[in-house]
């Protein structure tokens, strides 16, 4: 990108008496017809708006028309007391530099997407001569062959078991690869070929996986037909075990391609984007479909920006979307965008190779589209009744704990550990829009002063780590990330210590509650704590008080998931993993040889050097790890 203009600052550049239209005439008058981007401030030098343009005098002019533009950009203009421009060398250009900004900036009058998630592939690990079939989500660095988008965790995982079940690929770790010395209970019910103990050879393996491969690319038919020659080819030489085996593997199969569903015949690879509005709200339905098969659906509420119409959604939804993922060949939208060519040009560039996008009229095509058209319809219908439901209660809330208005963001603190020890602290978000899963965060306590168990000591960690990356972040409380409503599992103790840390950190502004089980730990006599204040409850029957229960649950599940998460990690780690110079194959060795990683550590030099290629140097690596750690 060229900067061939300077962003101007507010000072150098049109009187400050103008505004709106005849501030924008204004600039107008300075404007070339290069190719850019722009943005529009209000007084406060907020940026309101970013756009781009093929040739800014001519987009910009269109603003500083009197007449002929939506309430929305009406708004817009009037709030305008500044612009500031930059223009590229290419149109292209100017459409990613916009997307760019839009996300870093966040303007008011701009389409959002806000949960821009990444989504889940399946991997095939191709490090080890047995590769690993597995789930995979962010950057692409182990060396294997990805399939992919998958549209939830849940699909992913409902394919992996189908492929399970058809070949029998290893879904274990290599460390745990390396250490069986028996196949595993996958073995025992037909979901694993068990090559960690030779019940399968590394020729015969390769080629299950590369059927698997297949399988993921679509060549279901091709498969299918192998297998019955091999079947019938095992029958032949009286190989019945085998052909047994290959015989329940084409069931299998079968069955996978009957509980698939509907599949498009003429679609190879596409995502399927849809928009429907209704009362000032946007979905926007993805269904991803890759190699002839629907791999889900995912759908999506961007901020509209005060009222964009679906064009505009879609084209900005399109930018902001693909920034951190691959573009499919094919996109099909429901509606046309302004930009057509210079998104599939801007695409192209990111995937490397060509991607189309179209609008399909009749056909198959456009029978996926209108498909995920009606998702979008249904979805946004339910969420709008949803969230007036949740709007309600909010209101409730605000009323119960004496606040001002109806808190748009509520985080939900708990913390979860045994005795001390795995000692982990949750936070949950909630609001108008539901449960902000993608803003739910969780820390490990690592507080080495603290008394196994003190809780009150944990809770301090947590909100002191907390707010101090907010004051660092967001000093200025700018962004949407700074709660209206703090909610602490816990009675008075709790609320006593938080709000001692909170004045610590300069914080005293924020409302705070702590929900304690009343008398007997009875759910439904919960009591509410704040400070200098009686603590009170709510009515048995109070829609309210099961919204609260709702959410102290929600905070609970979060901080004990990870809890035992963290503490199936520490059970499951091995003490071989650390010493320098012992791979798998040395491990598997001496597991083999001493029967665990105990056994190991109480072994002598002499001993050690027993087990199958551990030479002295390795084996007195090996002792002095065990013997020196103290």
């Amino acid at each position: 990108m060229c900067e061939s203009d300077s962003p101007p600052t507010p000072d150098d550049t049109a009187p400050k008496r103008l505004r709106g239209h005849a501030l924008i005439a204004d600039y107008v008058s300075r404007l070339d017809s290069s190719p850019g981007v722009y943005r529009m401030l209000n007084d406060k030098q907020e940026v309101l708006y970013v756009g781009k343009a093929r040739n800014l005098k001519a987009r910009v002019s269109n603003y500083a028309r009197g007449t002929g533009h939506s309430a929305r950009i009406a708004r817009m203009i009037h709030e305008t007391a500044y612009m500031m421009f930059l223009t590229t060398r290419t149109e292209t250009e100017a459409l990613l530099l916009e997307q760019n900004l839009i996300k870093q900036l966040k303007p008011r009058y701009n389409v959002l997407l806000r949960d821009d998630k990444s989504f889940p592939y399946i991997l095939i690990d191709k490090t080890h001569p047995f590769p690993e079939i597995r789930k995979h989500r962010g950057a692409r660095t182990v060396k294997g062959a990805y399939f992919g988008p998958f549209a939830s965790a849940s699909a992913v995982n409902r394919t992996l078991n189908h492929l399970e079940r058809v070949f029998q690929l290893r879904n274990c770790s290599d460390a745990m690869f390396a250490s069986r010395t028996r196949p595993c209970l996958q073995y025992q019910i037909k979901r694993c070929s068990a090559p960690c103990v030779g019940k399968i050879g590394e020729e015969e393996y390769r080629r299950t996986v590369d059927d698997a491969e297949r399988f993921l690319q679509g060549k279901t038919t091709a498969i299918q037909k192998e297998l019955a020659e091999e079947m019938m080819a095992a029958a032949g030489e009286m190989e019945f075990e085998r052909a047994a085996a290959l015989r329940d593997r084409i069931q299998a199969l079968t069955t996978v391609q009957q509980s698939q569903g509907i599949n498009p015949r003429g679609v190879a690879e596409a995502d399927v984007i849809a928009v429907h509005m209704e009362g000032g709200q946007a979905c926007v339905q993805v269904f991803f479909i890759r190699a002839h098969q629907s791999w889900g659906n995912h759908d999506f509420y961007p901020r509209t920006g005060s009222g964009a119409e679906e064009a505009e959604i879609l084209e900005a939804f399109l930018g902001q979307f693909y920034d951190t993922k691959e573009p499919p060949r094919l996109i099909l939208l429901s509606h046309e965008i302004e930009d057509l060519d210079l998104m599939q040009e801007a695409l192209a560039g990111k995937a490397g190779h060509r991607v189309e996008i179209a609008v399909p009229q009749r056909g198959e095509k456009a029978e996926l589209v209108e498909n995920a058209l009606r998702n979008a319809r249904e979805s946004l219908g339910r969420r709008m009744s949803e969230s007036a439901a949740t709007a309600r209660l909010l209101k409730g809330v605000a009323e119960a704990f004496g606040l001002a208005a109806p808190p748009a963001r509520i985080e939900v603190y708990d913390n979860s550990h045994i005795q001390g020890s795995n000692a982990v602290g949750g936070m949950i978000v909630a609001g108008p829009d539901g449960f902000l899963k993608s803003q739910y965060r969780k820390w490990n306590i690592r507080g080495d002063e603290l008394t196994p168990g003190d809780d009150f000591g944990m809770m301090k960690e947590v909100l002191t780590r907390r707010f101090a990356r907010l004051l660092k972040e967001d000093p200025e409380r700018r962004g949407d990330t700074w709660p209206e409503l703090l909610l602490i599992d816990g009675g008075a103790g709790q609320v006593s210590a938080v709000q001692e840390i909170m004045e610590r950190m300069g914080v005293t502004d924020i409302p705070m509650v702590g929900v304690a089980k009343g008398i007997d730990r009875d759910q439904g006599k919960e009591e509410f704590h704040r400070t200098g204040q009686r603590p009170f409850a709510l009515p048995r029957q109070d829609p309210v008080l099961y919204y609260i229960q709702r959410l102290r649950d929600e905070a609970h599940r979060w901080a004990i998931g990870a809890h035992r998460a963290k503490r199936a990690k520490s059970q499951m780690a091995n003490p071989l993993d650390e010493i320098p110079g012992i791979g798998a194959t040395r491990k598997r060795a001496l597991l083999s040889h001493f029967g665990s990683a105990k056994a190991v550590s109480r072994a002598g030099i002499t001993d050690l050097m027993e087990a199958p290629g551990i030479s002295a140097a390795m084996a007195e690596t090996i002792w002095n790890y065990f013997n020196e750690k103290g």
